[in-house]
């Protein structure tokens, strides 16, 4: 293969678009290769892109600079570049960032050896309380410095302190050896006849190739992991590779038990939570094809894979597919681009499809496929409202009086109970009774959450965390600071003090943030160590308990309150996911839903089990206000240290809004969370007919705004979050 005498070079430098270089003898580029360049007096890397796809400046060849070496890493395929540059473009994002999603850091280490560090030298003769909560929580783990910082909840310095002191010692990590391999015919499972015949046609298409977009609806307890995992089964027996993604890492200890059973070995993981060695090697043998099936986060889908045959989206309605940082992607739809561009099937797994792929499947873009009962002639829970404002709790109470009766009934027959509140820690305000001061966050326009089994307050947003003050920090009253409200901590202690009994576990993604911490949940509920398990929104997916036969859902109306276009669907699939853990053994299952709007239409649907009428009203008042997925919106959100900056530039921008047919902007106006991380924000809203190009009225609208260097402008097309 000729190389050509110049290549258009997609370089990762913040600012800079593609660069022209000239390829010095002997070199053979290709597009795709990754490349190291010179800019001005350092070398940074790169990647060649096609030529003719992106804009750059002409310059003449002989000023142009060499390519300084091509780098030992596999090259972007064309799928791959195909689907950065569509997300690169429907989201706004520079190009070179979403490349980098696709090689991380890890991807730049071939084979060389890593140097991880772990406990085993003498303490330092100075220990801080930071040093000494490193050396607690480090007992039996290793990493590199960044890792372990993470894993300590401390700075990389202090890190960097203990491995000077010699605490902390040296241990080289070499290249990974093989993997063990799924097998597709380890342990077919017996399924029913309804299942047989989805699980049939899912597989046929992995088997035939091409690109085949489903949607797999099935009622919570329908057996679909069973079912896509004969998905996963045929592109194993084609030789491809296979992808879930799952929304929450931490919750996949059960998924990893039944997927072990019917393949006979784990699959690959990707997440945040591996140590660099770790993700290393996932990543070098996902790109060499020996890694045939990965289980991730939604950064799994930029993972380089070889010969990816299909990917299924696993909870596929759930929000936090949708990335708030960075790239403002959505995983799921994603998802769907990058199967199109692969040529393989990708399926949409859930109980409680997102409007916007209920309407892609009523058009046909997506093959509807339905489990409209649970496996084994297990039956639906029975659900009711519960009136609050009938059947209000006792003062210093949450728990209704018929919900606080079924929870004796139930842990009186000697099964277990699941209350849902999706709050987490103690109480979401602290204020004092003396002065009525509001204890708040530094850095956040937010109040801050008393977390009583760790004795601290915590901001959910930037994780700023202090003691709680024993006086009112504004006037100085001692014993004056009052909790407000409940987090799902107050329902432990009122749990503890009506059934002192019961033995409680508390499900958020503070007491529950790993797989292993996962596991021993599950082990432990289904060992009956446990009576009653009290959660947020980690407990209303992905878990099987036969034993679980009453969900109470303390406060139904807390969702409603987002005051954005999917509060009520969000509130919806909630609350019915979390009913869904109630008797999906033998036992019959019991819900109550706490609520002061038992007449609410989101309440009536889930009471009867109709979740078509919730759906059909809300999908037409979509269509009546022209919002997604029948019209299109972007949040642009204009950031600064300085508020008079931000202020400033956000008018700028709203001032030099396009007049046009088919778009309105509203704003700017201050976020509802008007200072987020120490910074102060702006928001404008562009609504748009779904015809019209928004990506590029955007574009050109906003690269005429002059915008001062201490200003951040970020574009969320397709926005989950209104704070």
């Amino acid at each position: 293969m000729t190389s050509p005498a110049s290549v258009r070079v997609v370089v990762f430098q913040h600012g800079l678009g593609a660069l022209d270089y000239a390829v010095p003898a002997g070199l053979t580029l290709a597009p795709g290769d990754a490349v190291s360049v010179p800019l001005g007096p350092r070398v940074i890397s790169g990647v060649v892109w096609d030529e003719g796809r992106l804009e750059g400046r002409e310059v003449e060849a002989k000023r142009l600079r060499p390519v300084a070496g091509k780098l030992d890493i596999p090259p972007l395929s064309a799928p791959m570049r195909r689907l950065c540059e569509w997300v690169a473009d429907y989201y706004l994002a520079s190009l070179a960032g979403v490349i980098r999603m696709v090689w991380p850091s890890v991807a730049f280490l071939g084979e060389r050896e890593i140097v991880e560090y772990r406990l085993g030298g003498q303490l330092p003769g100075r220990m801080t309380p930071a040093r000494l909560q490193a050396v607690e929580r480090l007992e039996g783990r290793q990493g590199i410095v960044r890792d372990l910082a993470r894993m300590a909840d401390v700075s990389e310095a202090v890190v960097r302190g203990l491995v000077t002191a010699g605490t902390l010692v040296a241990e080289v990590v070499g290249a990974d050896g093989a993997l063990a391999q799924p097998d597709a015919g380890f342990a077919p499972p017996v399924l029913e006849a309804a299942q047989a015949e989805v699980a049939g046609e899912m597989a046929a298409a992995v088997g035939a190739g091409g690109f085949a977009p489903y949607l797999l609806e099935g009622v919570t307890g329908s057996g679909k992991t069973e079912v896509y995992f004969e998905a996963v089964a045929a592109a194993l027996e084609a030789g491809g590779q296979a992808l879930v993604l799952v929304p929450e890492i931490a919750l996949t200890a059960p998924w990893l038990a039944r997927f072990a059973a019917r393949f006979g070995c784990a699959p690959v993981s990707w997440h945040s939570d591996l140590k660099a060695s770790e993700r290393r090697a996932a990543w070098a043998a996902v790109a060499d094809g020996r890694a045939k099936v990965v289980v991730g986060a939604r950064s799994a889908l930029f993972l380089p894979f070889k010969d990816l045959r299909v990917t299924i989206v696993d909870e596929a309605h759930e929000t936090s597919f949708k990335q708030e940082e960075g790239v403002h992607y959505h995983a799921r739809d994603v998802a769907v681009m990058r199967a199109r561009e692969e040529d393989a099937v990708v399926i949409l797994a859930t109980a409680t499809p997102a409007i916007e792929t209920q309407v892609q499947a009523a058009k046909g873009t997506y093959r509807h496929l339905q489990l409209p009962a649970r496996f084994g002639g297990a039956q639906m829970p029975d659900i009711s409202a519960v009136d609050l404002r009938r059947y209000p709790p006792a003062r210093g109470h949450w728990l209704s009086p018929p919900l606080a009766a079924a929870v004796t009934a139930t842990l009186g027959r000697g099964e277990q109970a699941l209350l849902f509140l999706n709050r987490r820690g103690y109480a979401p305000l602290t204020l004092c009774r003396h002065c009525g001061e509001r204890i708040q966050c530094p850095n956040c326009t937010a109040w801050m959450v008393e977390h009583r089994l760790s004795k601290r307050l915590a901001c959910h947003h930037c994780g700023h965390q202090t003691p709680v003050p024993p006086r009112c920090p504004e006037c100085g009253e001692a014993d004056s600071l009052v909790a407000c409200g409940p987090g799902v901590e107050r329902i432990a202690e009122e749990v503890g003090r009506v059934w002192p009994e019961a033995r409680v576990a508390i499900v958020t993604s503070d007491t529950v943030n790993s797989p292993a911490r996962a596991a021993e949940l599950v082990r432990a509920v289904e060992a009956k160590e446990i009576d009653v398990l009290i959660g947020t929104q980690m407990v209303t997916k992905g878990y099987h308990f036969p034993e679980l036969t009453l969900v109470g859902v303390v406060d139904a109306d807390l969702g409603l309150s987002g005051g954005d276009l999917r509060a009520g669907e969000r509130t919806f699939q909630q609350v019915a996911q979390v009913a869904g853990r109630a008797g999906r053994g033998a036992k019959p299952g019991k819900v109550l839903i706490q609520t002061h709007q038992p007449q609410a239409r989101l309440m009536q649907a889930l009471v009867a089990g109709d979740p078509a009428a919730f759906y059909e009203a809300e999908t037409e008042a979509r269509r009546d206000l022209g919002l997604p997925p029948f019209g299109r919106l972007a949040a642009i959100i204009v950031s600064s240290e300085d508020a008079a900056a931000a202020l400033a530039a956000a008018r700028a921008i709203g001032a030099a809004a396009p007049q046009m047919e088919g778009l309105s902007v509203l704003g700017p106006a201050a976020a509802p969370l008007a200072m987020l991380r120490g910074r102060h924000r702006q928001r404008l809203l562009v609504q748009a007919r779904r015809s019209l190009a928004l990506q590029r009225v955007l574009r050109d609208w906003l690269g005429a705004v002059a915008v001062p260097g201490n200003v951040r402008v970020v574009v969320d097309v397709d926005p989950y979050s209104f704070v």
